[in-house]
């Protein structure tokens, strides 16, 4: 053990500076050993340190442009989801994917229905629309991306050997290409396009990872926004459809109401709310029983019928209490609801207010009891205007006898009864030889032929009615008793006359006038009862099918001159009356 320098009692002066001049030395070749291994330990832990944060640095970088590019496509993604107005969101997209890749132009290309491939989408770096003259791009690539399916990256065009000689890409002078196809399901429906004319090697496996992703989320954006597209003209048509179809059933002119096959009322359109008294809010969901105006017909069992058998029910008529105008009518026509699949839904009821109908049906009954059918037909209620038309005619009058005598024994009751039978079996002979009855004049009647149907024996169909009036009336006589027993005086005459209509156009009547109706008029005034007299210029017309009873010229009331006249006394043999 060396001896401690500091204990000089033991050790000479000159030996204790040897020995601490060796010992600084030592400490010296000490310190400086220690200091060397310390510096060269810093400096390699500072070179470490150094690599170590380049690394983090690259690292960090990497994390930072990876960080940025899952925000963007998050983004991108809520975007897609947040809108179906693609156009819109896809224009955001793309300026989102040129500013991420570093792209000079970006393009999103989809195919028609045609299955031809054509630009939606055209951008740039600086978020503009590209102009037609600033979109060419290499067809090559796109084409090829198409074929295959598969995402296409060059970093350099022009030296990539996949594309030698290929013109666009030569005339462009084109250096990084991304291209990655859009597809839904197994389909290609279009592709993206990215490129940079300036710059190598731009585009890496990030890119083009980021492009594919986003490919993913536009396909199905596209295809959410075709559907939508597709269900708005769809929606557009149905609608379209539906409010014809309302505008229909609104104009329809009878009532008509759609039920359920539990018979509950689903659809009314206006006319059917206002026949039954109910409003729609009212109707809807109602059982056809619960309806009041249903209550006195069982519509419920032609319903079942309807459904069951599938069958329609037409032309059901029902007449409901009297009101102060009397009973109401109403038709029902039913039918089945089906469906596009034939499956029966429920029914259609189809209703019409007939009353009027029916009312007019029994005016027109008993107008054609006064006036020929003929006539009624030849009729336009368009064409009622006043004024006639001359026309040759035969015109007869039959007048009752005895009847003033007969109205001051009877009550007006009885009076009415008796003169309807006469006159009713008048008219009966004069339509069945379809003559056309002018007038009822109290207890006469007026009647012409040839008008306004022309018949060629119109004076032969006068004098059969004639004789037919006669017969009918002598059997009516022996069914009335004595006191009741009238005759009738007949005139017949042919001659022109006007006919149309004479009145107002608040009161119109078909009618005939002339010197020839006023000259039947005469004769029938001079005509004894049960007697025909025949004007002798009418007898011409018929001399061969008659036969006449010679009788002295009639001196008529407002003629200047003698009517020459002969009596009818029957038909020859081979005329039947």
């Amino acid at each position: 053990m060396a001896s401690d320098p500091a204990d000089n009692t033991q050790i000479p002066l000159d030996k204790q500076l040897i020995l601490l001049s060796q010992l600084a030395e030592q400490i010296q070749a000490k310190l400086a050993s220690d200091y060397q291994n310390a510096v060269e330990s810093v400096l390699e832990d500072l070179a470490q340190l150094s690599e170590g944060l380049i690394n983090s640095s690259q690292t960090a970088s990497w994390q930072t442009d990876e960080r940025e590019n899952y925000l963007a496509l998050a983004s991108i993604n809520q975007l897609l989801n947040s809108s179906l107005q693609v156009n819109d969101v896809l224009r955001v997209v793309m300026d989102t994917i040129v500013r991420l890749t570093g792209a000079e132009r970006g393009f999103l290309m989809l195919k028609d229905e045609q299955d031809q491939l054509s630009i939606h989408i055209a951008r740039n770096w600086e978020r503009e629309s590209l102009e037609q003259a600033e979109t060419d791009l290499s067809r090559t690539v796109v084409n090829t991306v198409l074929s295959d399916g598969q995402p296409i990256l060059t970093t350099n065009a022009r030296q990539d050997p996949r594309f030698d000689n290929q013109a666009s890409v030569i005339s462009l002078d084109l250096r990084s290409i991304l291209c990655v196809p859009l597809k839904l399901k197994d389909d290609i429906i279009g592709v993206i396009y990215a490129d940079n004319r300036l710059r190598e090697g731009l585009f890496t496996e990030t890119e083009k990872n980021l492009l594919v992703t986003f490919s993913h989320q536009a396909a199905v954006a596209i295809e959410n926004a075709r559907l939508f597209e597709s269900v708005k003209k769809s929606l557009g048509e149905v609608t379209e459809l539906k409010n014809l179809l309302d505008d229909v059933f609104a104009s329809i002119a009878s009532g008509v109401l759609t039920t359920n096959l539990e018979n509950r009322i689903t659809l009314s359109n206006s006319v059917a709310e206002d026949l039954l008294g109910m409003a729609e809010s009212d109707l809807t969901g109602t059982k056809v029983e619960q309806i009041p105006l249903f209550d006195n017909i069982d519509l419920q069992r032609y319903l079942t019928i309807v459904c069951q058998h599938n069958r329609q029910l037409r032309g059901l008529q029902f007449s409901y209490p009297s009101t102060e105008n009397g009973p109401n009518h109403f038709r029902f026509n039913l039918a089945p609801l089906i469906d596009g699949s034939n499956q029966i839904l429920g029914t259609v009821i189809v209703m019409e207010d007939v009353t009027e109908t029916r009312r007019l049906e029994a005016q027109r009954r008993l107008f054609e009891r006064m006036v020929s059918p003929a006539v009624i037909d030849q009729l336009n209620p368009d064409q009622l205007n006043l004024g006639g038309a001359r026309a040759t005619i035969t015109t007869l009058f039959a007048d009752i006898r005895g009847y003033t005598s007969l109205s001051e024994r009877c009550d007006p009751e009885t009076l009415v009864s008796v003169l309807n039978r006469y006159l009713g079996a008048a008219t009966e002979a004069i339509l069945g030889e379809q003559g056309t009855i002018d007038k009822f004049m109290g207890d006469a009647i007026m009647a012409f032929f040839n008008a306004p149907i022309e018949q060629a024996d119109h004076t032969l169909r006068a004098v059969r009615a004639a004789i037919g009036i006669r017969s009918s009336i002598n059997a009516l006589r022996g069914e009335l008793p004595a006191d009741m027993r009238l005759g009738f005086g007949i005139g017949i005459h042919c001659g022109e006359a006007v006919l149309g209509l004479v009145g107002t156009q608040e009161r119109l009547e078909y009618t005939a006038i002339g010197d020839s109706v006023n000259t039947a008029k005469r004769l029938q005034e001079n005509a004894a009862p049960g007697q025909i007299l025949i004007s002798a210029n009418a007898h011409q017309k018929i001399a061969d099918y008659v036969q006449v009873k010679q009788i002295h010229p009639i001196k008529a009331k407002g003629k200047s001159g003698l009517i020459e006249a002969l009596e009818i006394t029957d038909l020859n043999s081979n005329i039947s009356a």
